[in-house]
């Protein structure tokens, strides 16, 4: 609807906007604003004609309520005019492993960026390999070279921007089109940005997963996944959702709808401390390399800068050569920082990680330790305080 003083027809409203009133009608609400969290499985029909039919919105607890249809109207708006539907998934992991069932069959071929997340290494190696799916690796940044990697039965390309631990930058659409001409789908693990600051279909990747767990849930209290598409995927996913019966639990349902509805608020502040606190680490002397990549001097930043317009509160640092022992002091040491796998919360965490052990495409040799940062929602003076205390039981056990 225009407004009064509007000459041309209205503007879609942006994305922040979006998250608020996509997926909410207050008059089917009884006037509530948020939707009933719907527990059911049996839906009723009131007539054998609309049996014999199957007519009516709903027709199965599994195939959809109320409630998963407000989350997943709101999720479509976000991830923009190319979205033809959403999944919605028990984990992150059920949402990449779904979606890699929706596209591969026996004897197919797919190429996974050698910085995936570790556990879809493991469902591509393990379950994949079983049902007679090949599985081979890449260095994340090659981009349009990727040409190289293709084989007559490869069907897609699986992505993370940026990579998980490592935080190396795909180039997605260079990648994409490529693909694309070799008649592959490209699936992209977009949680790090989420689709507020990375609409990832809109530069040619047909499927966009999120670890809902992480910044959709936003309170380290849930396990989701989100798997959507655009319109030559979707109904690949659709018909494997149905067949597998893969679906999630009402009141996670609600619980990442809600907090959906803050996920604008929330992102804007775990970038700017997240930037902050990355700029402190990088003037450190114990810090050998920060791998953040909205920071100038990343090596993936140039990419970044032109497919993202925002950041996260997770990326990793680089230190000096230490004992474990010196690591283990810091890690020991702080307070705010707490000790946890998963991120996206309110909360800051820290792991230690190293992905020499599983890299198969490239290598992974840094020059030191590595850890895993997720700057929450504290204050930025207190987070640098408490790694400053680290950093001071770091040194005295190097000594």
């Amino acid at each position: 609807m225009n407004s009064p003083n509007d000459d041309g027809p209205s503007k879609p409203p942006k994305a922040e906007t979006a998250l608020i009133t996509s997926g909410r009608d207050a008059k089917a609400q009884k006037g509530f604003v948020n939707p009933p969290v719907v527990h059911g499985s049996t839906v009723l029909y009131p007539t054998a004609d609309d049996l014999h039919a199957h007519r009516g919105e709903f027709q199965y607890g599994r195939h959809g309520t109320p409630t998963t249809k407000a989350l997943q109207e709101a999720l479509m708006a976000l991830e923009g005019p190319a979205c033809a539907g959403v999944g919605l998934a028990p984990s992150g992991l059920a949402a990449i492993s779904t979606a890699l069932l929706a596209v591969l069959k026996a004897g197919d071929h797919v190429l996974v960026c050698d910085n995936a997340y570790r556990p879809t290494r493991n469902f591509c190696n393990g379950v994949l390999a079983r049902y007679g799916v090949e599985t081979s690796y890449f260095d994340p940044v090659i981009g349009a070279g990727i040409a190289k990697c293709f084989q007559p039965t490869t069907r897609a390309v699986l992505l993370e921007a940026p990579g998980s631990q490592s935080f190396e930058m795909p180039d997605i659409p260079a990648i994409a089109a490529v693909a694309h001409a070799h008649g592959a789908l490209v699936i992209d693990d977009n949680t790090w940005a989420t689709p507020l600051f990375h609409r990832s279909l809109d530069q040619g990747v047909d499927i966009s997963l999120q670890a809902a767990t992480k910044y959709i849930g936003g309170h380290s209290d849930i396990m989701f996944g989100t798997i959507s598409a655009n319109a030559t995927a979707w109904p690949l996913v659709a018909e494997t959702i149905r067949l597998t019966g893969v679906c999630a639990g009402p009141d996670d349902v609600f619980l990442a709808l809600r907090g959906l509805r803050t996920l604008a608020v929330r992102l804007k502040q775990h970038q700017q401390s997240a930037i902050e606190v990355a700029r402190w680490l990088d003037a450190r002397p114990e810090v050998a390399r920060v791998l953040h990549p909205a920071l100038e001097g990343d090596p993936g930043h140039a990419i970044w800068k032109r497919d993202f317009s925002g950041a996260s509160g997770l990326f990793s640092i680089v230190l000096k050569p230490a004992s474990q022992q010196a690591v283990d002091a810091l890690l020991d040491s702080v307070k705010l920082f707490g000790m946890g796998y998963s991120w996206g919360g309110f909360e800051s965490l820290v792991i230690p990680f190293d992905c020499a052990p599983y890299r198969t495409a490239t290598t992974w040799a840094p020059g030191g330790p590595s850890l895993r940062l997720h700057v929450g929602l504290e204050d930025v003076d207190d987070l640098k305080a408490d790694l400053a205390g680290g950093f001071k039981a770091f040194n005295a056990a190097s000594g």
